[in-house]
């Protein structure tokens, strides 16, 4: 799908991977609806664009991502884009001195990860169903899972968990919508320099880069967006996922 012209939003894209794939496709020529939990990173971020438009919205609440996407219909009257990248990270043992993980932490994750990118497709798919085909298609969503989907770090059952799911949905969601020009692709991102990564001592750092292949650094944001663009040009590539990790492959710990 050719992107100028065309409306995108992007969940969670007030900071991180999410902001600068706001930044990547509205230089391709999209106007971009921000959506992110913080109404002021939103707004910010928003207000950067060329053609952007910040909102509020809790992934996880149905009613306010129904919303969200009104809003981003009645700003630029329409919806060609949908990228989700808002998440979060939780770190629990299944077991820790002898008492098992809470049950809410758990939940908490995979609502906002799963259950979120999920209600985000399912929106804005209802809308792109309905586009005028232009070269056969009528819309694109790019999730993103993590590299953690693969290989889980002690500690990280929850987020693993609802990023494989993230991972699983493309498919099933592709066959729903065959026939109907909307493809559905995911990237699992490795580490990157993100607000996330930000806390990691530096001996942690090192040893993770150490066992980076090749290059052997953090990703930069700019290289999670050139990859969701480059998924929402190539109208040949539907239902995939594609590892964006230098290759690193994750040690128990």
């Amino acid at each position: 799908m050719k992107i100028e012209g065309k409306v995108a939003l992007v969940a969670g894209g007030g900071s991180g991977l999410g902001r600068a794939t706001c930044m990547d496709l509205a230089s391709a020529g999209a106007r971009v609806g921000v959506l992110d939990a913080d109404p002021i990173a939103a707004r910010e971020v928003a207000s950067s664009l060329p053609e952007g438009f910040g909102i509020q919205v809790d992934v996880t609440d149905a009613d306010a991502v129904g919303h969200a996407v009104d809003e981003v219909l009645d700003a630029f009257g329409g919806l060609h884009i949908a990228v989700t990248t808002a998440g979060v990270v939780s770190g629990a043992r299944i077991v820790s001195r002898g008492r098992p993980a809470r049950q809410a932490d758990f939940e908490r994750v995979v609502a906002i990860n799963l259950f979120g990118t999920f209600n985000v497709m399912r929106t804005a798919a209802a809308v792109m169903v309905g586009n005028e085909p232009i070269d056969g298609e009528r819309g694109v969503i790019v999730n993103t899972a993590s590299g953690a989907a693969f290989e889980g770090q002690s500690g990280q059952a929850a987020y693993s968990a609802s990023k494989a799911g993230v991972i699983a949905l493309a498919m099933p969601v592709a066959r729903d919508l065959a026939g109907t020009g909307v493809r559905v692709n995911t990237v699992a991102p490795g580490l990157f320099e993100t607000p996330m990564a930000a806390g990691l001592p530096e001996s942690t750092r090192l040893a993770l880069e150490a066992v980076m292949i090749e290059p052997a650094r953090l990703g930069r944001p700019e290289e999670f967006a050139l990859l969701v663009r480059q998924m929402v040009e190539n109208p040949y590539l539907n239902a995939e996922c594609v590892r964006l990790d230098a290759a690193i492959r994750m040690p128990p710990r």
